[in-house]
């Protein structure tokens, strides 16, 4: 079900994950952070799939601190209350971005005081969606990508040397682990030359197999240690000059295991590209 639009948005600097310099996160905030009360924001829209799948998460894999859920209104009068953090999604577009793309972040901010929502420390900041896609398409992902953030938060406290502008490209380093995993692949979601297991088989030389999307939830469900799924962000209509984002994600690790992102154009569309099947296979 579609998602009612938050009525702010981040401003990032143009290269990805950049983040403005001013809500870039110390190793204070990671430790602070400990201290806090997370607010979940819930959409607008009370019939979100989000709003749904959000409160099941939160039950079931929340553990680093208390929680609550609370309004966007609820938001804008407790952003400024250092006792809080948030967990929410935010509207993203790029500064140096011509086509003044917006795109659907799952983001976990800090409380500050007298500061603008888009300078709000910003402790991880994830993907979802192109504004203009239904949250279904990502929902049900979201029991990985909770559990992926409290694990993040765990690793820049015990090892602050890795807090950058950049966080989602150190975990490119657990690329060789997708040895040790089988890739569930939507079809869809491939270039279209990828689309049979004779072309895969020619540049990944590891395990994988097509799925569907109820497949990809079941296996997040049940947290198979087997299983590393595709998550693909793009507007899912053809689109130049936009970005198409590619992430690897453990169904049963707290690991990201691939993170890339292109331009879409006539040679590179909305798809998980040859590519980036070549990187992920070699050797």
């Amino acid at each position: 079900m579609k998602k009612t639009l938050l009525t702010f948005a981040l401003a990032l600097a143009s290269v990805w994950p950049g983040k403005a310099q001013d809500c870039l996160p110390t190793a204070q905030d990671y430790e602070r952070f400990m201290e806090t009360k997370t607010l979940v924001v819930m959409d607008a829209n009370t019939m979100s799939d989000f709003n749904f799948k959000i409160k099941e998460v939160m039950k079931r894999v929340w553990n680093l601190t208390k929680y609550d859920f609370i309004t966007e209104k609820e938001f804008d009068v407790k952003k400024n209350d250092p006792s809080y953090s948030f967990l929410l999604t935010t509207t993203v577009t790029f500064d140096a971005d011509k086509t003044k793309a917006r795109y659907i972040y799952l983001s976990l901010l800090m409380g500050k005081e007298k500061t603008k929502v888009k300078d709000l420390p910003d402790l991880i900041s994830i993907p979802l969606a192109y504004a203009s896609v239904e949250d279904q398409k990502y929902a049900y992902k979201m029991d990985a990508f909770v559990r992926f953030i409290q694990e993040h938060v765990n690793l820049m406290r015990s090892n602050p040397k890795l807090i950058s502008k950049n966080p989602l490209l150190y975990y490119n380093k657990n690329m060789q682990s997708l040895s040790n995993k089988t890739l569930w692949l939507i079809k869809e979601d491939l270039q279209s030359s990828m689309r049979t297991e004779e072309a895969v088989k020619k540049v990944y030389p590891y395990r994988f197999r097509f799925a569907t999307e109820e497949e990809v939830s079941e296996a997040i469900e049940r947290r198979d240690p087997d299983v590393a799924f595709l998550h693909k962000v793009g507007p899912e209509v053809s689109r130049y000059k936009t970005r198409c984002y590619k992430i690897i994600v453990g169904a049963a690790d707290t690991e990201f295991f691939y993170f890339d992102y292109h331009t879409i154009d006539k040679s590179t569309p909305d798809k998980l590209l040859e590519r980036d099947l070549k990187k992920m296979g070699k050797r």
